[in-house]
């Protein structure tokens, strides 16, 4: 039979093959990642694009590296340039595992090479820039970088800028990064930059076209920006945003340090002090984030109404350990630590140790910090200093909002005081004195027994 109401006749069997290719490139696709994709329906925000079998930085492929370059230092030990690739995997090595040690045995490696090879040794000079900034000497870092060339080296200006204070030059030299290229580490770290500068509109626009952007192969930069968007949304009282965002990045990466630490500080303003626990524990495994990991237990433990004077203790003994046996920096967190469990006889060292910190360290948190310790000590007038220097980099925090108000309450400004606060509810509408409490930022109003 014929379908004669077409000008050329189609016969009911050629209708039938053409529903049959049909169905048959239909199994097709599906059969594919394209397909597989459709079945399973929409994807998480911001989800990874890619496959998570593809290769990237892990210990076992670092490991790989190291031994590698261990068998070329010894067939060739005048080699710089085998010494440099050596150096650079130790140093790889420290951000897999947060192991100090890697930082100490890349920055022997990185000046043993530069022996070698005093000239047109650029990897081995980035290597010493990236293990200065990790033990915060931030102005060497960015003497160090601006000897080489290309965007490894403007990530470490802009990263050590952002940590001085200095975001008008941060935010230069992220733009000089975009414009050699525009891709995900470039537009992450301007991102970050123009975050710490309150432009959340800029912020936002550089994470997304940084995802955008995200090719094979860059796990743990993918894990890293969708860390930073999550943070941008914390900060907003956007807590669904956030958490689908940093358990995007933990996806990507699992055990990512970052993630772990906001995720876990997420759990605890959300009052799921378990979860928060069960987070936290994950990420005391990173050697360096241990004494943080155990404040972080020691202040859900407080919050549970359990006291948590062994936690506290623990915390400060691995900070103390951690802050004798290397120079990468954790006085910040001791004083955090100090101010945090409340005792008045800790005031006046972490006083100490934050004026130490800012010699080097003048970012909006560091003197957030700071004007804590100087207000406990009973120094008003130089917390809010210190705060205002805070508030002058144009930061969007609540928290450092409502730190400005208690200094302003302690000088009887009481005025000020409510235009910090209404100031600090424009920023987070969810934020109050218990969110205050729940990410430590205050101490305890009653120490359980």
């Amino acid at each position: 039979m014929q379908l004669t109401h077409l000008k050329k006749p189609i016969f009911k069997w050629q209708v039938s093959g053409v529903l049959l290719l049909s169905l048959l490139s239909g199994f097709a696709l599906l059969a594919t990642p394209v397909g597989q994709r459709l079945i399973a329906g929409p994807k998480p925000l911001y989800a990874y694009p890619f496959s998570l079998s593809l290769k990237s930085d892990n210990q076992q492929t670092v490991e790989s590296a190291i031994s590698f370059y261990q068998g070329r230092v010894q067939q060739r030990p005048e080699d710089g340039l085998d010494r440099a690739a050596l150096a650079g995997a130790y140093l790889k090595m420290a951000r897999v595992t947060g192991a100090a040690n890697w930082y100490l045995l890349a920055e022997q490696e990185a000046r043993q090479s530069l022996a070698n090879l005093p000239f047109d040794n650029d990897g081995a000079v980035m290597v010493l820039a990236e293990v200065a900034q990790a033990k915060h000497e931030f102005a060497e870092a960015i003497r160090l970088a601006n000897q080489v060339s290309g965007a490894n080296s403007l990530t470490v200006v802009v990263t050590s800028k952002l940590a001085m204070g200095q975001l008008a030059e941060a935010e230069t030299a992220a733009d000089a990064m975009v414009d050699f290229v525009p891709a995900l580490g470039s537009l992450s770290f301007r991102g970050l930059v123009r975050m710490a500068r309150g432009n959340r509109a800029g912020a936002l626009s550089d994470f997304q076209q940084a995802i955008a952007a995200e090719e094979p192969g860059e796990q743990r930069g993918s894990a890293q920006v969708r860390t930073f968007l999550g943070r941008l949304y914390a900060e907003q009282g956007k807590s669904e945003q956030a958490e689908k965002l940093y358990r995007e990045a933990l996806e990507i990466v699992p055990d990512y340090p970052l993630a772990l630490q906001h995720l876990a500080q997420l759990e605890t303003r959300q009052g799921h002090y378990r979860a928060a626990r069960r987070q936290y524990s994950r990420l005391g495994r990173w050697a360096t984030l241990q004494g943080v990991a155990l404040q972080g237990m020691a202040r859900v433990k407080g919050l549970q109404g359990r006291s948590a004077e062994s936690e506290w203790q623990s915390a400060e003994a691995v900070l103390r350990s951690q802050i004798d046996q290397n120079a990468l920096g954790h006085r910040r967190d001791l004083a955090h630590l100090l101010l945090e469990r409340g005792q008045d006889q800790d005031v006046s060292e972490a006083i100490t140790l934050m004026q130490t910190e800012v010699q080097n360290r003048r970012d909006a948190e560091t003197l957030d910090l700071l004007a804590w310790a100087l207000l406990r000590g009973g120094r008003q007038q130089e917390a809010r200093i210190a705060i205002r220097e805070a508030l002058d980099q144009g930061v969007q925090d609540a928290g450092i909002f409502y730190r400005a108000a208690d200094i302003e309450t302690a000088l009887n400004n009481s005025a000020k005081a409510k235009e910090y606060i209404r100031l600090a509810q424009a920023i987070d509408p969810t934020f109050d004195q218990q969110t205050r409490q729940r990410l430590g930022l205050v101490t305890p109003l009653v120490t359980p027994q």
